[in-house]
């Protein structure tokens, strides 16, 4: 399968690691992490009293987690090395900004306005509120999630960036949408989801996607690498399973979808692959 290989926008502000830092955390925090007791590493979190690990005994790769990576300034010892300096941190607040600046990109390339958003698996909805903010045309958003204990935070935020008239949130299984729509979406967004489904589950939430896309409408969702070179410790320790693939793989689910046409973004740490795929 062919793919097109993009550069992110140079205007945003994403985080790297220099050479010196990557070697360092290969040869030495990144083993640590990996093979040190599971639970002796959960003391020391809970000892530090760890904001990220609580969040994540709570709810493996939940909401709350997203926010305190997203916010990026913790207080905690230990949080300031999970989240300031860690990989899959540094790597989310990347993909935040180059899936919103994307996102935009789509709105206002939309052939009808306002333009309906529909978002799957979407949390609070960070990422597509920064889009709405950023994007010339109009748009509305319909955010969808298993679980509605992000809403209320949700709205706040919405409230505080004016957008809490223009985004409507749904508690459903997000394979089941289409129970749940008034009018047809012209952008998909299905970031941070992939890495906690099944190759099956992927082919069926985007299949049901698909058939509301109209076609040529965009999807913009994400793959997982092993870049972050912290798997062993996210599982053992916070009890985080996420599924690696490279882009090229989770585009050949999504073609099982009937989508095409993929435009592939990696941010700087190679963590993450945000990509754009259209409706065939």
């Amino acid at each position: 399968m062919e793919l097109k290989v993009c550069q992110a926008p140079g205007e945003l502000a994403l985080e790297r690691q220099g050479p010196l830092r990557r070697a360092f955390k290969a040869a030495l925090v990144n083993p640590l992490a990996n093979y040190l007791p599971a639970g002796f590493l959960r003391g020391l979190l809970k000892f530090g009293k760890s904001r990220l690990a609580q969040a994540n005994w709570k709810d493996p790769g939940g909401w709350e987690s997203m926010v305190i990576s997203y916010d990026g300034q913790p207080t905690q010892i230990a949080d300031k090395l999970l989240v300031s300096g860690g990989a899959i941190s540094m790597a989310l607040r990347n993909r935040r900004k180059l899936g919103a600046c994307l996102i935009a990109q789509q709105i206002e390339q939309a052939a009808q306005s306002p333009v309906h958003v529909l978002c799957l698996g979407a949390g609070p909805g960070h990422i597509i509120m920064d889009a709405m903010v950023q994007a010339k045309g109009l748009s509305h958003a319909t955010l969808v999630d298993l679980s509605s204990e992000a809403f209320e935070y949700g709205l706040s935020l919405a409230r505080r960036q004016g957008l809490a008239d223009r985004v409507h949130y749904i508690q459903a299984d997000i394979r089941q949408v289409n129970d749940y729509m008034d009018n047809p979406p012209q952008v998909v967004k299905m970031l941070g989801i992939c890495e906690y489904l099944t190759d099956q589950q992927v082919v069926s939430v985007a299949s049901a996607a698909a058939a509301l896309m109209p076609a040529g409408s965009p999807i913009i969702f994400n793959s997982l690498t092993h870049a972050h070179g912290n798997d062993r410790f996210f599982r053992r320790v916070f009890g985080l399973k996420m599924i690696h693939r490279s882009a090229g793989a989770l585009c050949e689910l999504m073609a099982q979808a009937g989508l095409g046409d993929f435009e592939v973004y990696t941010e700087p740490l190679r963590v993450y692959d945000v990509i754009v795929g259209r409706r065939r």
